[in-house]
């Protein structure tokens, strides 16, 4: 069985430990004799967090994929290291560097300077992260959505300004050093017109045999993967069945501030109005199938759901074993066999 997972940071890179649970292990990056599992799991990662920090190319969301599956991750966080010191923050601070409100681990920090110099030695991204997994080996085929530059950046109203003076700012800023607590107008993808996917990834929701979008951030996460040219349409046309995984329990997000991101876009926080504002594949939309905690189903007849099989299941991520059941769970809304 071919499964794809469309994946944020946190929560993404959890879910992938409970389908790697479920599916077993896919090698990766593959080598001879590798190519034996039974099934496979694929990870298209969202890139629009990525950003430039003193000097270096930070990733966290293929980070933290590639941290949590290969026991590297900080588990109290959630993201970073597992043992992590600061001495390099410290020493900007005392320089005055800015931005002085995005703190790099010392471990965090030699992944990020390998990266930046395979970057300015011409590398690809997903080259990058294929190489970097070689140390982790997560057991996940982890690819960047786009070896491109596709950045979020966030509209608000201009500090400082004149009333209705409005700027943009890399999402970073808006979630670390705002925690998204200004007037905020909007999100928009920063050279989205000249991106392309990476390579594999149309191939990998194409050639899938179903598609799952992770409990991830709907605006921040699977929406920066779907606004790269050519990933809507490939989810629109592929044989699989796609599934999506409710990001909300009883109408507030597990973590972060998904919340804060659909309301800037006039989406209700409810599994309702997530999977309303995805839509239904019959209807132009991503969803055949819609998998939400226990009591968030949709109210009978909900016509805003018309084309979505809804289920319900506990969605806890508690342990790997846990998030299997409801991968399981999410699989047979669309009659998709699992082991």
């Amino acid at each position: 069985m071919k499964v794809t997972v469309l994946v944020g940071g946190v929560g993404g890179a959890r879910f992938l430990q409970g389908a790697r649970e479920l599916f077993g292990v896919t090698p990766f990056p593959p080598g001879d004799g590798d190519d034996t599992s039974e099934h496979s799991v694929t990870a298209i990662v969202n890139v629009g967090d990525d950003a430039w920090m003193h000097g270096v190319r930070i990733c966290p969301d293929l980070d933290t994929c590639m941290y949590t599956l290969g026991g590297g991750i900080d588990t109290d966080r959630g993201w970073g290291r597992k043992g992590e010191t600061w001495h390099a923050k410290e020493e900007l601070a005392a320089y005055g560097a800015n931005p002085d409100w995005f703190g790099l681990g010392d471990r965090d920090l030699a992944t990020h300077l390998i990266r930046t110099q395979m970057l300015d030695a011409g590398f690809a991204l997903s080259d990058i992260a294929a190489a970097l997994c070689r140390r982790w080996q997560p057991g996940v085929r982890l690819l960047p959505v786009t070896d491109d530059r596709h950045e979020t950046h966030v509209v608000i109203d201009k500090p400082d300004g004149e009333p209705g003076d409005k700027v943009a700012i890399h999402f970073q800023e808006w979630w670390v050093r705002h925690r998204a607590q200004v007037r905020t107008h909007g999100f928009a993808q920063v050279g989205s017109d000249d991106a392309t996917p990476a390579p594999g990834v149309i191939e990998a929701i194409t050639e899938a045999d179903v598609v799952l979008l992770a409990p991830s951030n709907p605006v921040v996460s699977i929406g920066a993967i779907t606004s790269v040219p050519g990933v809507r349409a490939a989810l629109r046309r592929t044989s699989a069945r796609v599934v999506g995984v409710s990001a909300v329990i009883d109408d507030k997000p597990l973590r972060g501030m998904a919340d804060e991101c659909l309301s800037v876009i006039g989406v209700g926080s409810s599994a309702t109005a997530i999977a309303a504002h995805y839509g239904a594949r019959s209807a132009n939309g991503l969803l055949d199938g819609w998998l939400v905690a226990d009591g968030d189903g949709a109210a009978d007849g909900e016509a805003s759901l018309e084309g979505i099989a809804v289920g319900s299941a506990p969605l806890l991520m508690t342990d790997p074993a846990t998030t299997a059941d409801m991968i399981r769970a999410a699989c047979a809304l669309v009659g998709a066999d699992t082991p």
